[in-house]
């Protein structure tokens, strides 16, 4: 038998240790549910999702099919509860990138607007607006006034006015003096009946800005006394692109 040094004999068997231990390690999976250190990418129409037992996906976030980068997050009932992004899911049909909050029966609570960038959609805000002095006047009368904060890119005002039979009136609304709607009464009709959208100009009237609202009346004819109730008046949100420019 050839002589062998024992030093060899001693690395030979370190070394079978060694592929031994490598053996076993390579047979051990590393935990799947942790990410330790680095990214979790997803990309190129991939997606995540998070599905219930009953199979709704309650998060999802990736690709659409229409191609839209989108989050969702769902009741456990499938229906959407928040949502970023644009045709995220079935029935969506934004035309832009949007966030919104749904209630438990699926309508929109909370959004920003539909074609006006940088203006709130949902949800409507109120104007509060004080009453003045009587309609009584035969010349211009500040009958309501009040302070806003533009938020969204529609006025909504609704109001009636009435006058007796021979008498003509005539009401405007204006913004920091600048009138943005006006309204009749002729001698034959006794109630005119206002319910008016009113796109605002974002360069007069950026979102943030506080410009004062005023209703003025004015009896233009006649000498019965007339009267504007004013019901409301709030934002509301676009319903077609036109209203955003």
């Amino acid at each position: 038998m050839a002589y062998v040094p024992q030093d060899l004999l001693d690395r030979i068997n370190a070394l079978e240790r060694e592929v031994r231990t490598l053996r076993g390690r390579a047979q051990i999976r590393p935990a799947m549910n942790q990410v330790l250190n680095g990214d979790v990418v997803i990309g190129e129409g991939g997606r995540l999702l998070v599905r219930d037992p009953d199979g709704d996906a309650v998060f999802e976030t990736g690709q659409a099919e229409s191609g839209d980068w989108f989050v969702t997050m769902r009741r456990d009932t499938g229906d959407p509860a928040i949502s970023v992004g644009a045709n995220a899911y079935p029935g969506d049909t934004a035309v832009k990138q949007m966030i919104r909050v749904f209630n438990r029966d699926g309508l929109v609570i909370m959004m920003d607007d539909y074609y006006a960038d940088g203006y709130l959609g949902r949800p409507y805000v109120p104007i509060p607006m004080s009453p003045g002095v009587p309609f009584t006047a035969d010349t211009e009368t500040s009958v309501y006034s009040g302070h806003m904060v533009v938020q969204h890119k529609v006025l909504n005002v609704n109001a009636l006015l009435s006058a007796p039979a021979g008498t003509t009136a005539r009401v405007r609304l204006t913004l920091n003096n600048n009138e943005i709607g006006a309204w009749t009464i002729n001698s034959a009709t006794t109630q005119t009946e206002i319910n008016e959208r009113i796109p605002l100009s974002p360069t007069e009237f950026p979102h943030s800005t506080s410009p004062v609202a005023v209703l003025w009346a004015q009896r233009t004819a006649g000498t019965g006394t007339c009267t504007l109730r004013l019901r409301g008046l709030w934002g509301l949100n676009t319903i077609t692109e036109s209203e955003a420019n």
